[in-house]
């Protein structure tokens, strides 16, 4: 699958199987994540691996939909703050870096045949006490990681005419 075709093909999997995930799989995706562009290359980002397994009740704690642990693995993208490059005005870029690096994951396991979702909307404060966060790391974002349970749905996107603007707004 070419880059443009993985684009396309990528979707939010809200089912999936059981089925493990290899490790050279898994690497694969992982390297994907750190390959990702960061501001001045400072790759101020963590992915904490989370086996479901044994573990769907405290995870469920983070975010409640079932199917959110119905695959092998539960990835975590969480932001290093103190790592970050800053532009001028002050401006952090921890959570533009570490949102880069998730895209980059996605849509590599979307490139191997996997099933991603992004959450945006689960509980930070059970996020920290569920994978042990310091308090200078921000989880922000998370998706399981598994082979989908069933074929794609396409979702509409706005066209693009009202998405792109000309020299100025």
């Amino acid at each position: 699958m070419d880059i443009f075709e993985t684009i396309a093909a990528r979707h939010s999997v809200r089912g999936y199987k059981p089925d493990p995930i290899d490790d050279e799989t898994l690497g694969r995706v992982l390297e994907a994540a750190r390959q990702a562009p960061t501001a001045a290359n400072r790759q101020p980002f963590r992915i904490v691996v989370v086996h479901t397994r044994g573990r769907e009740e405290e995870l469920a704690r983070i975010y409640g939909r079932d199917w959110f642990t119905q695959g092998p693995l539960v990835l975590a993208v969480v932001a290093v703050p103190g790592e970050a490059w800053q532009r001028s005005d002050g401006k952090s870029y921890a959570d533009v870096d570490a949102t880069i690096a998730m895209d980059h994951l996605i849509l590599a396991a979307t490139a191997l045949g996997l099933g991603t979702c992004w959450v945006a909307a689960f509980d930070p404060d059970a996020a920290r006490e569920v994978l042990g966060l310091p308090a200078d790391v921000e989880p922000l974002a998370f998706t399981p990681l598994g082979y989908p349970d069933q074929a794609a749905r396409g979702t509409a996107r706005r066209p693009l005419a009202e998405l792109v603007k000309e020299e100025r707004w």
